[in-house]
């Protein structure tokens, strides 16, 4: 008897997790691409090629999971905490950025702002949902987010900020979408 030596296909992710870390994965590219610009060159296009190449890999390990599993009508996007904790998170971002840049003048703390309302959303997914994961990343975001607002404060400058409360927001997405594929 011949003994199969091929390594099984890895387990299907379910359908809330592919979206999610779908998600994740652009959501990260995004903050790695726009706030990378401010760093001496030639950290922009090597950040940014990063990036891309991460994001690539990030979407073929999930492509290799298969087809998810549960069909679309099993994600948690169809819950009505979620559609709340989104709403909240769409008035605050706006409401914030308009203070941040119409009255207060400070442009280069937008996404410091931006980081630290997206870290809260996901705090509180975390919670709804009961994934740890999400209340890590939104533990990590929030804290990105206090530190470019620190920054700003100190006058670090805007590629301080966007290295810090933005590129490395886009690297802790980028984590968590790692990490779900991988489990």
């Amino acid at each position: 008897m011949e003994q199969d030596d091929r390594v099984p296909p890895p387990a299907r992710i379910s359908a809330g997790e592919a979206i999610g870390s779908l998600i994740a994965i652009v959501f990260g590219l995004v903050f790695v691409v726009v706030n990378s610009g401010e760093q001496a060159a030639p950290w922009p296009l090597v950040v940014r090629v990063a990036g891309v190449v991460v994001a690539v890999a990030l979407v073929v390990l999930l492509l290799r999971r298969g087809k998810p599993e549960g069909g679309a009508g099993t994600t948690f996007f169809d819950r009505g905490r979620f559609r709340w904790i989104v709403f909240a998170e769409v008035v605050a971002l706006f409401a914030g950025l308009y203070v941040i840049n119409g009255v207060l003048g400070h442009g280069e703390a937008g996404v410091a702002w931006i980081a630290l309302v997206v870290g809260v959303h996901f705090v509180a997914m975390g919670r709804a949902f009961r994934l740890t994961r999400f209340r890590a990343l939104g533990g990590t975001m929030t804290v990105l987010g206090l530190a470019g607002f620190a920054l700003a404060f100190a006058n670090a400058g805007a590629a301080a900020i966007g290295l810090v409360a933005g590129v490395l927001s886009g690297v802790a997405l980028f984590a968590v979408a790692f990490y779900t594929v991988r489990r």
